[in-house]
């Protein structure tokens, strides 16, 4: 059985539960459960592999002793050991981040973890389909993103409309062309379910070689994401993908704090991050911005503070909207700013519909290397695959369509080779626009194809699709316009 037929038999039994009252509280309490199981397939690992190890939790709580039996607790019994022992014990671990981290992980992990069941006979079928489900296999660990994939439609479905799942497409043509090294310090600002930092540690682990390579590994990918549910889901990620002691995996908001106070000793080597947009942060964030260049709209904040913590030399991924590329005001003086202080080498035009059905938003890959200013930004339009008109949940963007984008991306056969952009050409997709052009625009990065000729088709699907990008580009208007008439009404007060 699929681990996505498994997740809807869980979901069909919470729908019988009248403690469960939607699809945000089923995403919930399946995370922590999920985690708790995950937390001790981990333990296991390591108590193989450690002579005389001793798990951070009592063993009365671990998954194996009180939920793989399937005919074990059930009923009252198990109401009561969840509620009343299980997670109150864990949530109260005396478990210090310095001396205890696996501890500390594990309390961090369950903080708001919450059961919302009320029947204790249907928490233990629910319990039962997990351990289905094999997480010490490797074929099922890779598997996982299919399930946080359904787990996060659903909690779009519940009305959470700011959680986008990156298509893993994205996430491993963006990592492929970072290509981080082993050494590196990876990080994520806004890591969601860490789609991002899962594939920069399978990337990292091609580059093992010895045990201190291991122990390097553990340490190589960090993140931050606001939002505890997808922090959950984070960790557990981490966990499944090898990291025993995922404690650099903080919650919390990364644009919380002035950018002035970023030390030498927090800059990274490399960014891949998909950061909210569309969004407005809460009153006084954005103070800790520069005077000139302050907003509430929560993309353009996350863009100054990845320039501000890239090391020189490092290098970034980012996808950001349309939205980001044409907009004026505070938006061109970021821009401004990053076409300053780093080298907008490549911007990638992603087809419409890759977000579906988060959003029909148009997005971009922005890679840039922090320490030279840009001289001229080279862009490529990947296409929709022929015969496609648009992607959607059932024909997802593959890697397969980045295919011609990787063979153009630089001359040579590896993607080391790949990634240092030599003989670059143009071509149908592939065009390049120098700095002073760029600057002749007023900074406008929303430059589009030459060599393609604007045609206009009569496809009613085409044209629904057109109307419905245009309303969207509408609304992100109107939203900028809202921020800077609320930005200028401050000003004045």
């Amino acid at each position: 059985m699929s681990i996505s037929t498994i997740i809807k038999s869980i979901q069909d039994i919470m729908r019988k539960d009248a403690g469960v009252d939607g699809d945000a509280q089923r995403l919930s309490q399946l995370s922590w459960l999920l985690f708790l199981k995950i937390f001790d397939a981990q333990e296991e690992e390591i108590e193989f592999e450690t002579e005389n190890y001793k798990s951070p939790i009592p063993d009365k709580y671990l998954w194996r002793n009180w939920a793989a039996n399937k005919e074990g607790m059930t009923g009252d019994a198990l109401l009561d050991f969840t509620n009343n022992e299980l997670i109150p014990e864990i949530k109260s671990l005396q478990t210090p981040k310095d001396t205890n981290p696996r501890g500390f992980v594990v309390r961090e992990g369950m903080s708001e973890a919450f059961n919302y069941m009320k029947n204790g006979t249907l928490l233990r079928q629910v319990i039962n389909k997990l351990n289905e489900i094999d997480f010490t296999s490797s074929e099922e660990r890779h598997l996982f993103g299919d399930l946080y994939e359904q787990l996060l439609k659903d909690l779009q479905s519940a009305g959470n409309s700011g959680e986008f799942y990156t298509p893993r497409a994205v996430t491993r043509f963006t990592v492929q062309m970072i290509n981080p090294k082993l050494g590196e310090s990876i990080y994520d600002p806004a890591c969601g379910t860490g789609g991002f930092l899962a594939c920069s540690i399978d990337l990292l682990r091609e580059q093992i070689k010895t045990a201190k390579d291991q122990k390097m590994l553990q340490t190589s990918v960090s993140g931050i994401e606001k939002k505890q549910l997808p922090h959950l889901l984070c960790t557990t990620n981490m966990m499944l993908h090898g990291i025993e002691v995922p404690q650099q995996i903080r919650q919390g908001n990364t644009l919380n704090r002035p950018l002035s106070s970023i030390d030498a000793h927090e800059m990274v080597d490399a960014i891949v991050t998909n950061p909210p947009f569309g969004g407005n942060e809460e009153d006084g964030i954005e103070k800790n911005f520069p005077s000139d260049m302050q907003t509430r709209e929560t993309a353009d904040l996350f863009l100054q503070y990845i320039i501000e913590v890239l090391k020189n030399g490092g290098r970034a991924a980012v996808v950001l909207p349309d939205g980001t590329l044409f907009g004026e005001g505070v938006k061109t003086k970021i821009k401004k700013l990053l076409l300053d202080e780093c080298n907008l080498h490549t911007l990638v035009r992603l087809p419409n519909s890759v977000f579906a059905p988060y959003t029909s938003i148009k997005t971009n890959i922005l890679f840039f290397e922090k320490g030279t200013p840009t001289k001229e930004v080279w862009y490529y339009e990947v296409p929709l695959p022929k015969g496609v008109k648009a992607f959607n949940k059932t024909k997802p963007m593959k890697l397969d369509d980045f295919a011609d984008c990787t063979e153009w991306w630089g001359k040579g056969k590896s993607i080391t080779d790949k990634t240092k952009r030599k003989d670059r050409q143009e071509n149908e997709l592939a065009w390049r626009v120098s700095i002073d052009d760029i600057i002749a625009r007023n900074y406008n990065l929303d430059i589009k194809n030459p060599h393609v000729e604007d045609v206009i088709s009569h496809d009613p699907e085409e044209l629904l699709s057109n109307y419905a990008e245009q309303q969207s580009q509408i609304q992100g208007l109107r939203d900028q316009l809202k921020s800077i008439l609320a930005d200028a009404l401050e000003s004045k007060a």
